[in-house]
């Protein structure tokens, strides 16, 4: 198996140069054989045709939710993967980008064959990320077979999550008719040198139908030295993890994760420091007129279903502009998780009207009702005892 995923992925950079040479610009990404671990990458796809979020989600093989959080859309409902999003929508795509014979490529899509299929219609379902020309090379085929399976090819870069030494994701966008060079760099909140520098443009010109590698800032949990969790996401995104019990959000004021319940309908345990009152996310400020010390419950990963955390104490001269309090008080996970983006989300998804505080008291409850239930059990067996 290994064995036939190397030999896919050679043939896929070779397509990929083949593309770049004779048609389009197109960057490709040169690694070690020895980086076979993948990386996040992501996709601007702009929607061909009105589409439900679930049929995009088939359609590049990923996860409904982790569509959402790539677009900052929360909270996740039982109605949101069947939400349709209208022709011209752009969408970012979660994917992974592996390395193997010095190329970087995506994990190929398995797109089965329908009846009115064509080469041509099946490029325009991918929203221009692959051509016509790359299918027929990659599935070695002349004409489609009604009902069989094909490989679609599908480019993502990763230069080690890194721009200008800084944390990075790269997305990879298809220029549309009517972009520039910096219309793009300031479409995704870059500079113009960083996009020519990654895409190895002479010139600060581009073409419809060029794919470009754009890198976007973004956060690393590298520096938390989590257990069993490693997480590398893009600014004013949002991820699910332990479970889909914590929800990490990349700060797009200081590219820091801020960790927090998720409040989904999930069960789960250990969201309380061990030895205080705290639940992952909260802090409490203690600001005087000398210091400003902060106590904070912090995630630490999870193992074999437990989920881990710990309590941070911090102090500092002033308190920063989002922990001031005067005198000494305590919060829930603070406001500004919930408003992750000064981008606005792509989706056109409904945004929960529950503030921060609501949803951590109503987990507050939750846990309050649980603990007046077991104390009623107990009582009730003590008292059949005696």
């Amino acid at each position: 198996m290994r064995v036939w995923g190397e030999m896919l992925c050679l043939v896929l950079g070779l397509v990929l140069v083949t593309r770049s040479v004779v048609e389009a610009k197109w960057s490709i990404e040169a690694c070690n054989s020895s980086e076979s671990e993948a990386c996040p990458s992501l996709l601007s796809y702009i929607l061909p045709w009105d589409s439900k979020v679930s049929e995009i989600a088939t359609r590049f093989g990923v996860n409904v939710n982790d569509i959402l959080a790539s677009n900052a859309v929360f909270p996740i409902t039982a109605w949101s993967g069947q939400k349709i999003l209208r022709k011209q929508s752009e969408v970012r795509i979660p994917i992974s980008c592996c390395c193997v014979d010095g190329i970087r490529r995506s994990v190929s899509t398995i797109y089965t064959v329908s009846a009115a299929d064509t080469f041509a219609s099946i490029s325009e379902g991918y929203g221009g990320l692959v051509t016509a020309q790359q299918i027929k090379i990659l599935n070695g085929i002349d004409a489609l077979t009604y009902g069989a399976t094909i490989l679609i090819p599908l480019p993502c870069t990763c230069f080690n999550n890194l721009n200008n030494a800084a944390t990075a994701i790269y997305i990879t966008y298809v220029v549309q008719r009517r972009d520039t060079l910096e219309s793009i760099a300031t479409k995704f909140g870059t500079t113009l040198s960083d996009l020519q520098t990654v895409n190895g443009f002479g010139e600060p010109t581009v073409h419809p139908g060029d794919i470009l590698s754009v890198p976007l800032p973004a956060c690393s949990s590298a520096a938390f030295n989590w257990y069993h969790d490693a997480i590398i996401l893009p600014n004013a995104s949002y991820t699910l993890t332990a479970a889909n019990c914590i929800k990490c959000t990349c700060q797009p004021t200081d590219f820091t994760l801020q960790c927090v319940p998720s409040g989904l309908d999930v069960p789960c345990y250990n969201l309380r420091c061990k030895g205080s009152h705290l639940i992952i996310g909260d802090q409490c400020v203690d600001h005087s007129e000398t210091a400003c010390n902060v106590t904070q419950c912090v995630y630490r990963g999870h193992r074999g279903g437990k989920i881990l955390s710990s309590v941070k104490n911090s102090s500092y001269l002033r308190c920063p502009d989002n922990l001031y309090h005067s005198g000494a008080s305590c919060s829930p996970y603070p406001e500004d998780l919930f408003g992750m983006s000064p981008r606005s989300s792509p989706l056109p998804l409904p945004v929960s009207k529950a503030s921060p505080s609501t949803l951590a008291s109503s987990g507050r409850l939750d846990q309050f009702l649980i603990l007046v239930l077991q104390l009623f059990f107990l009582k009730l067996i003590l008292r059949f005892l005696i």
